[in-house]
Order: C-alpha cells, then sequence, then structure tokens
C-alpha cells in the first residue's frame, strides 16, 4: 500500500505528521490551562543568551566592586565570590526543578500559586508577581544608572581626566543618558522577538570574549600586579572610608558584590512559552547561565584586584575618575602607567558599557513578561491594556511602556540626591531574589506526592535543597537592608528599607482591602484541566 493510498484512507500525511506534533513545553502548557499565544521560535541557545545577558559578567560586579573592596579588603571580596556562588546553586537548582514541571511565562508568580494550593495560591501569586515586577522594573534602573555611570567616565576620561579639565557630566545630563538607555531598550523591545533574540546572541558572545580580553589584558598592561597572598589572604577595614570597625559586618558587607551579582537566571523561566522543549530546555538554560557567570565573575573580580596599583589613591576624590568609579580608576591607572595613555581604559569601558546595555535590554524584555503575565490574569490595574499583544509580532508592547515609564519615573530622585543607585539596587536585590523565595518556601513545604514532576527532578533531594536555598535568599534580602556606610546621617543612610517598606505595605494594603476579593492568581484560558 502506498503513501497515496494511505492518504486515501485518511491517515495523515508527512505534512499532517508535522501538523499533529506538539511541543513537549506546549503540551504541558495547556495541561496547566493557558493556550499557546505567544511565538515558541526560541531555541535552548537563544534563551540562554537572554538569560545570561541579564545576569551579565560586568554589571553587578562593576558598580559594587569599590565599596565592597573598601570593607574588609581584597581577600573578603574574592572569597566572598566563591560563597555566594555556591549558595547560589541551590536557589538554582531548586528553581530548575519547579522551571521543568511549570513551563509558562509566569514563571516565579505561576509557580507559586500552584505550589501553594488553592487556599494560599492567590495571595502566594500576589505577593511572588508584585516582589518580582519590582524587582526587574527597578532592575531595568540599575542597568540605565550604571550604563549612565560607565559613558560618564568614558566622556570623562576622552576629555582630560579629572585632574586635567574634564568634562564630568552633572546631574541633569547624567539623568538625561538614564532617560536615553532606558527610552532605546523599550523601542528595540517592541520588534519582533527574533531581533531581541538576534541581540542577545552578540551579547553572550560580546561578553564572552569582551570578558576575556578584559581578564587576560589587564593583568598584563597593570605595571605592578599584587601578590596572590594579597589578593587571597589579606583582609583589612578602611574604618575611615565606611566608618564600621566590626570585622564580621564589614564581611557581610563585601559579599555585597556577589550577591547582588549573581542573580537574574530566572530569565530562562519568563521566556518558556517562547522557547522549544521548554521543560527540557529551560532548567538547561538556567543552570548554564549560573556556571558562566560564576567563573567569568571570578575570573573578572581577579583581574582587577591583582591590578590594583594603590588602593588608597582609587577612592581619592581629587584622582582621574573623581574618586566616583573604582574599575575605571583601576582601568586608568593600569595602561596609562604602561603607555601613558588612556585609550586602552576608554576602550575597555566601552566594552563594560555594552554590557549594561545588553542587560538592561534583556531585563526590559523580563519585566514585560512578568506585567504581561501578572495583568492577563487581572492583578494590575488597568490590566486589559497592558496584557495586549501585538497583533504582528506577539510582543506584549503596552507592558513594555509601562515598565519603561515606571523606570524613569523611579530615577527621577537622580537630580536632587546620591543615594539612588543604593535604593534601586536593593529595591531590585530585594524584590527580585525575593520572588524567588515564594515559590521554592512553597515547593519546600508542599506534599511529595502532589508535585508532578518534569524531566528535571530533584526526588527526595528537593525538600533540603529547597530548605538550603531558602534561608540563602532570606539572608540575601535581609542584608541589603543593612546600614552600608557610619555614622548615619542624611548623605549615607540606606535608604532601601523605608523603600521597599513602602511599596510593599501598599501592595498588601491594596490585598487586603480589595485584591482578596477577586484575584485568584493564574487564571486558564483553555478549558483543558490539570491533571493531578
Amino acid at each position: 500500500m502506498g503513501a497515496s493510498e494511505l492518504d486515501r484512507e485518511g491517515l495523515p500525511n508527512g505534512s499532517e505528521m508535522s501538523e499533529l506534533v506538539v511541543d513537549s513545553g506546549e503540551r504541558r502548557l495547556n495541561e496547566l490551562g493557558y493556550k499557546q499565544e505567544l511565538r515558541r521560535e526560541m531555541t535552548m541557545f537563544k534563551t540562554l543568551a537572554i538569560s545570561f545577558s541579564t545576569m551579565t559578567l560586568f554589571t553587578g560586579i562593576t558598580p559594587l566592586y569599590g565599596s565592597s573592596l573598601s570593607y574588609a579588603g581584597p581577600a573578603a571580596l574574592v572569597w566572598g565570590w566563591v560563597v555566594v556562588t555556591f549558595f547560589t546553586w541551590f536557589v538554582g537548582v531548586a528553581m530548575s526543578e519547579i522551571c521543568s514541571s511549570f513551563p509558562t511565562t509566569g514563571s516565579l508568580y505561576f509557580w507559586a500559586a500552584h505550589l501553594a494550593g488553592p487556599k494560599w495560591g492567590p495571595f502566594a501569586s500576589w505577593c511572588c508577581a508584585w516582589l518580582e515586577a519590582i524587582g526587574l522594573i527597578a532592575g531595568i534602573g540599575t542597568q540605565a544608572y550604571a550604563g549612565s555611570q560607565t559613558l560618564q567616565n568614558i566622556i570623562l576620561l576622552s576629555t582630560g581626566t579629572n585632574k586635567g579639565g574634564g568634562y564630568f557630566a552633572p546631574r541633569g545630563v547624567f539623568f538625561a543618558m538614564y532617560v536615553g538607555l532606558t527610552l532605546i531598550w523599550a523601542v528595540l523591545n517592541t520588534f519582533a522577538l527574533n531581533v531581541i533574540a538576534f541581540i542577545d546572541i552578540i551579547s553572550i558572545w560580546w561578553q564572552v570574549i569582551g570578558g576575556l580580553i578584559i581578564v587576560i589584558l589587564l593583568p598584563l598592561v597593570a605595571p605592578m600586579k599584587q601578590s596572590a597572598s594579597y589578593v587571597f589572604s589579606h583582609f583589612h577595614l578602611s574604618s575611615a572610608l565606611t566608618g564600621i570597625h566590626s570585622k564580621p559586618y564589614a564581611v557581610a558587607l563585601s559579599f555585597l558584590v556577589s550577591q547582588y551579582s549573581l542573580y537574574g537566571y530566572d530569565a530562562a523561566a519568563h521566556l518558556t512559552e517562547e522557547t522549544r522543549g521548554a521543560d527540557r530546555n529551560g532548567p538547561i538554560a538556567i543552570l548554564s547561565s549560573i556556571a558562566i557567570i560564576s567563573i567569568f565573575g571570578w575570573a573578572y573580580i581577579l583581574a582587577l584586584t591583582f591590578s590594583i596599583q594603590d588602593l588608597n589613591h582609587l577612592y581619592d576624590r581629587n584622582n582621574e575618575t573623581a574618586g566616583n568609579f573604582v574599575p575605571a580608576q583601576i582601568l586608568y591607572d593600569a595602561f596609562y602607567g604602561r603607555y601613558h595613555s588612556s585609550t586602552g581604559a576608554i576602550v575597555l569601558l566601552f566594552i563594560i558599557w555594552a554590557s549594561f546595555f545588553f542587560g538592561g535590554l534583556s531585563i526590559t524584555t523580563s519585566a514585560a513578561r512578568v506585567v504581561y503575565a501578572l495583568s492577563r490574569d487581572g492583578g494590575i490595574p488597568y490590566s486589559r491594556i497592558w496584557r495586549k499583544i501585538h497583533p504582528k509580532y506577539k510582543i506584549p508592547g503596552k507592558a513594555v511602556w509601562l515598565c519603561a515609564s515606571l523606570c524613569i519615573l523611579i530615577g527621577i530622585p537622580i537630580l536632587k540626591t546620591n543615594v539612588v543607585f543604593t535604593a534601586i539596587a536593593s529595591i531590585c536585590t530585594i524584590g527580585w531574589v525575593g520572588g524567588y523565595a515564594v515559590p521554592i518556601f512553597a515547593r519546600m513545604v508542599m506534599p511529595h506526592g502532589k508535585f508532578k514532576p518534569g524531566p528535571f527532578y530533584l526526588g527526595r533531594a528537593s525538600r533540603v535543597v529547597c530548605l538550603i536555598a531558602f534561608l540563602w535568599i532570606c539572608y540575601t534580602c535581609a542584608i541589603f537592608l543593612l546600614p552600608t556606610e557610619y555614622p548615619i546621617k542624611w548623605d549615607t543612610f540606606n535608604y532601601a528599607p523605608v523603600a521597599v517598606g513602602i511599596v510593599l505595605s501598599l501592595v498588601m494594603l491594596w490585598w487586603l482591602v480589595d485584591a482578596r476579593k477577586w484575584f485568584k492568581g493564574p487564571v486558564r484560558n483553555v478549558d483543558t484541566p490539570e491533571k493531578e
């Protein structure tokens, strides 16, 4: 019997068979009560690229390297990265197991609702969604601020340095840079998804190649290299700079750069409804992102630390970079000391600036997906507007512009105060990482038999992994609420407790007064019930 006879008897031919093959991620999405709306065209590598770009090699380390170095010296900074990486793996593994079971764009928000059960699910998803949305929107702000700071120093070194009469951008110009970057990311995120994915493919290679260039070239160029004993075993308190006299407290604060850098790997989960085979490729992208950033991040820290020429000069307000950006001063000291020129430092700063650009672009993508998912379930005022999908590009364009607008709004204090980055970074970390804690805690206390595992499954080890991950997240959030300088004055006060407290209080008040009456968490949009 030939193929034509099979067709005549009603059996599917080759083209029909290809249409009947349903992606494993889409099949699981339908089981969970959602229909496929976004275009599922991203490969595992593209998802990894966006996830890695969200974490990025330079964006966490560069802006906080100087302050973390000042607390307890190089050894605490260097070994802090190793300690934080160790605990980050527990968080990543716990999230990968959940992602494999729930490959949805809502990710953490959806996970929390289903893992917490019908009684606590709405409240868990409400808390998780808002924490994550707040963290991601603030994350756009951190990238815009740090990118603007890097650009500010590129311009300064290009026009003669702080000592030579170079141009140091004032507050108004700095804020214009901040707004400009945010708008560019929003515009790019309104194009087709494959354009964003293509840019993120460039990003991963940019950061890998650029990271290798900086890690290898900087120590080679530096006229003097610090000894291994200095880098790996030297502790000292810079009480004159920080006002901190307690060694344990100083060491804890020196970990901030690592804790701020090693998150963002959940970006892969936000894209699972657009990724082929997401129940397998989502966890692979999460864990691969952690592995790559762990290795390259530590190498970057070592390269900077080995290349320090004069520790005290880094913080001098009269130095070439006005004492406001330690990595830029390290680069300048290395290249000017060797070649009597700042050109090499400017080139490497551009590589770092591009990393901020790519990171902001990716975080905007992730933030828009979270806002879209929350709007789809009626969890944001005027949800009918923000959940709209562009008919041609299949992108949540309205959500993109909402995120960009809120990012610009929280950046307005740049015009008046110097502590805005501390507040934005703390809100970002507490919101973003705090959002991880809700589904992980729910998974930890969930009866073992009620969890429907995906291809990535921890088995009985899940409870222990989730417990360690949850405790580490709680510690991370707490440390970002502490004062970072003493004595505490208006210009040294860590505003994170106030900022986070106000936002979360408003969200919880809304829940108690109104939202608890109607918000039910993720809303199904297909009739197929989930099989328990």
